[in-house]
């Protein structure tokens, strides 16, 4: 079963928007083909400051408090599913990676995007961990 909220962490690297997801397996995982200007028009809409750096992207297949995108499917193609996002006339594909977090490719995708929170040292177990609650 998946989570009914992910969260991932993307960041620039030579130019692109990637992330990682240890548990997915997936290092530098690209947003291409049109998913990377959603996600620069979306970050600028919001004002996330220093994006380039790491932002924090929470996402769903169901609308949840706050969201700041929405998505809707469009058709499938190449492997992927492509969206459109809701106010514009912009597309962009999401790559075979969308099934780590769906079974299916979900007819709407909700999203919102925030700053990241600072990294700091744990005490408990000198390890470096995120937020005021991480664990």
């Amino acid at each position: 079963m998946t989570n009914a909220l992910n969260v991932i962490f993307p960041y620039k690297h030579n130019g692109m928007w990637v992330f990682d997801d240890a548990d997915a397996g997936l290092v530098k995982e690209p947003f291409v083909a049109g998913a990377d200007v959603i996600i620069d028009q979306a970050l600028k809409a919001k004002g996330v400051e220093n994006a380039d750096a790491g932002f924090r992207l929470l996402f769903s297949a169901g609308e949840f408090p706050k969201y700041d995108l929405k998505l809707t499917w469009l058709r499938a193609a190449d492997g992927g599913n492509y969206y459109t996002a809701e106010g514009t006339e912009l597309e962009g594909w999401l790559c075979p990676a969308l099934f780590k977090y769906f079974d299916d490719a979900p007819n709407e995708i909700y999203a919102r995007l925030e700053d990241k929170p600072a990294e700091r040292a744990d005490p408990g177990d000198g390890r470096a961990s995120e937020g005021p609650h991480a664990r």
